[in-house]
């Protein structure tokens, strides 16, 4: 394993892995500060990454790319396109195929398919990259979001947040490397797993009223800042006298982090998410002012606020997308609170200068059968929904060293495997580390007597989708 020196320091900054290096560097920033802006193994075409999390699993073919032989057969019965796997497969025993709920048509210059559910990102079509061939491993929600989020569908392994955190620090010193709004239920999925605690997500919601904190107890009313750092200086002694006795405690070193970072982020963080500074103009165009689009629409201007600020990495979840019934009623309900919020978001990066190095990616854990599934056996086909779907799905990444207008992927007439441009989570992972300037193979970490990634021993980099 090859090391540079700033990965030695952030190493024995966070006291792991037996590198007893002692004092050899100890008057550099890096080893007094895990959270210090780190140098790139390659040149990175992105700083920083907004991740939307459709979590439920969205459906492609009603959304990004429909199948003619599917809608031919609308309703009629098909041979089973996925053999016999063996596969408990609820609701879709009769295999049958079901239309797009609404046209999916060529927009912009690129002729990007996608829904008239989807108005306002049709508008954006052509700054979008649309990965067709997703494949992910696990068709439970679960597991299949941990893998999306982990790289690993059952162990608590740090999230992406944690390893962009972990080597490359952060821009802004007062905030931390790795943000989640509206986090998933599952705390694994924005954890640090094994990495030191600092780089762990930072919970924030949306307020929903005048005068709610957008962060858990972000500041103390009853005391002056002055006496609080005091307070936390008199706390800090303490536990460092006791770290400097057991030596090696990375709870204790992330509880010393966390404090002091706490305490810096009283100071900045209210101001960068107060959207009352915002512009009338600026606001419209999230789809913020009341409506189905509202709170999403607040979630992802504070991601391009917090992004702007620099923050490393910004997580943002929509959920709403478990369409297993009624999917015709049920899914414009579900683009209406997500279509102007995100295509919103990629406005505001390109006239603010910040799409070009900011990366912005929009997924599923999967996707969703191009064929119906009827819980009960005894709906009509307009109240079937959809079935869970890891052989294929599609994902949306814009900015960041991007080709932008480019559909890259196909799968088979069935909408069911990838026939060419397949893409799977880990070659995802190693692509979004690449453009961030990481070589996914070099940021490793040592835990149970074996070197870590995020990418585990798998995933390649798709240079094809690089601008």
């Amino acid at each position: 394993m090859t090391l540079d020196r700033r990965e030695l320091l952030r190493k024995t900054a966070c006291g792991f892995g037996g590198l007893a290096l002692g004092g050899m560097f100890a008057d550099s920033a890096a080893a007094a500060n895990p959270l210090a802006p780190a140098a790139s193994h390659v040149p990175p075409k992105a700083r920083r990454i907004i991740f939307v999390f459709l979590a439920g699993g969205p459906s492609q073919g009603d959304l990004f790319a429909p199948k003619a032989y599917i809608t031919s057969k609308h309703g009629q019965a098909i041979k089973s396109p996925v053999g016999d796997d063996g596969q408990l497969r609820v609701g879709v025993a009769r295999f049958l195929p079901m239309a797009p709920v609404k046209p999916v048509r060529p927009r912009g210059q690129s002729g990007m398919m996608m829904s008239d559910l989807l108005p306002n990102l049709s508008g954006v079509a052509d700054e979008l990259c649309l990965l067709e061939a997703m494949v992910a491993d696990n068709k439970a929600h679960a597991p299949a979001a941990l893998q999306l989020h982990t790289g690993h569908i059952a162990e608590a392994r740090p999230s992406m947040g944690s390893w962009l955190s972990y080597g490359l620090g952060t821009e802004n010193q007062n905030m931390p490397g790795f943000i989640t709004i509206h986090p998933p239920r599952d705390g694994r999925t924005y954890g640090a797993g094994f990495l030191p605690a600092i780089h762990q997500g930072t919970p924030l919601r949306v307020p929903r009223q005048d005068g709610e904190l957008a962060i858990s107890n972000l500041r103390d009313p009853e005391i002056k800042s002055e006496l609080q750092r005091r307070r936390l200086d008199f706390l800090q002694r303490i536990n460092r006298r006791l770290l400097n006795r057991v030596k090696t405690d990375l709870q204790m070193e992330g509880i010393i982090e966390s404090f002091e970072l706490a305490f810096r982020m009283q100071a900045e963080t209210p101001g960068l998410i107060d959207l009352t500074r915002e512009t009338k103009r600026t606001l419209e165009m999230y789809g913020i002012g009341g409506g189905a689009s509202d709170a999403n629409g607040r979630a992802c201007l504070m991601a391009r606020r917090l992004s702007e600020a620099g923050v490393r990495f910004v997580q943002v979840t929509i959920d709403g997308w478990d369409h297993h019934g009624n999917i015709r009623n049920a899914l414009p309900g579900s683009c209406a609170k997500a279509d102007q919020p995100i295509a919103g978001l990629i406005r505001d990066l390109k006239r603010r200068g910040l799409l070009e190095d900011t990366l912005l990616m929009v997924s599923g854990e999967f996707g969703r059968t191009y064929w119906s599934q009827d819980l009960t056996g005894t709906n009509p086909i307009e109240k079937h929904g959809r079935e869970h779907q890891q052989e294929s799905f599609c994902t949306l990444l814009a900015g960041g060293g991007i080709k932008a207008g480019l559909v890259y992927g196909e799968t088979d007439d069935f909408g069911y495997r990838p026939v060419q441009g397949q893409v799977h989570l880990h070659d995802l992972h190693a692509t979004i580390l690449h453009l961030l300037g990481i070589d996914h193979e070099r940021l490793t970490y040592p835990h149970h007597g074996r070197d870590y990634r995020l990418t585990d021993v798998y995933g390649q980099v798709v240079h094809d989708i690089l601008s």
